[in-house]
């Protein structure tokens, strides 16, 4: 089907396949999607189905893998290996997946979410508000939740604002509403730092725990953990945009005072 036809599917847009499939990271020019039922693929002659998987990583769809990841690459069948110019890589396919023993899925599950971010993180300050102590250094159970919506629950302490895909408007209303406005100076504790493109879009923010500690979440994956991080960390990921810092009025009137 015509790819505009796709992205405007509610059957194809679930967060859920949004996520595996990383839409967001396939190319612009590619302009047909196939949807089919799982068995499709494995009755398509071996060079058709060669030429497809080919396709597959060159526009950039999920779900296709380094082969190096693996420590036996041997158990993926030949016919889902593919080589370019970047390296060797193998697709999965649901009925693939099925067939593949289970120590393999579980070094997959493992090892291809810290591809996308290291799960290394600081210990967390005793003395950060409690709302966030049960959330800090751990992994959601639901996809979706983005660190737009991490940052704005730690401002308000509003449990179910941490489960949603939040979008930059929400946000910076929310933002607005607790009483944040830009400053020119340097982070504290209770700022929420947010990143933007030239063109103003806002492409991460995170909450600053204090003592240069951010409580900090750095996509929607489900295997993008809340995590206490340093600002290090945090400016060095997103030092390719521009950086504003929001502080809250009344901590305002004290960094005056």
């Amino acid at each position: 089907m015509p790819r505009k036809e796709f992205v405007e599917h509610s059957s194809y847009t679930t967060i859920e396949l949004v996520n595996r499939y990383v839409y967001w990271n396939i190319a612009k020019d590619t302009h047909y999607t196939i949807v089919a039922q799982p068995d499709w693929i494995i009755k398509l002659p071996i060079n058709k189905k060669k030429d497809l998987f080919n396709i597959q990583l060159e526009v950039g769809r999920g779900l296709v893998f380094p082969l190096a990841i693996l420590d036996n690459p041997t158990v993926i069948p030949k016919e889902y290996i593919i080589e370019s110019k970047e390296g060797v890589f193998f697709v999965v396919q649901y009925m693939m997946w099925k067939e593949l023993p289970y120590r393999v899925k579980e070094q997959l599950i493992t090892e291809y979410p810290q591809q996308w971010e290291n799960w290394t993180s600081r210990a967390v300050p005793t003395n950060i508000p409690l709302h966030l102590h049960k959330y800090a250094n751990t992994f959601s159970s639901e996809e979706g939740s983005n660190c737009l919506a991490a940052t704005l629950f730690a401002v308000t302490g509003q449990e179910w604002i941490i489960y949603e895909w939040l979008h930059p408007q929400a946000f910076m209303n929310g933002l607005k509403h607790a009483g944040y406005s830009v400053v020119k100076d340097e982070p504290s504790e209770d700022d929420v730092i947010v990143w933007q493109d030239e063109d103003g879009n806002i492409q991460h923010a995170s909450y600053c725990v204090g003592n240069n500690l951010f409580f900090n979440k750095n996509g929607q994956m489900i295997f993008n953990p809340w995590k206490i991080v340093h600002w290090e960390e945090v400016s060095e990921a997103w030092k390719r945009y521009s950086m504003s810092i929001y502080r809250r009025e009344l901590a305002r009137k004290l960094h005056r005072e």
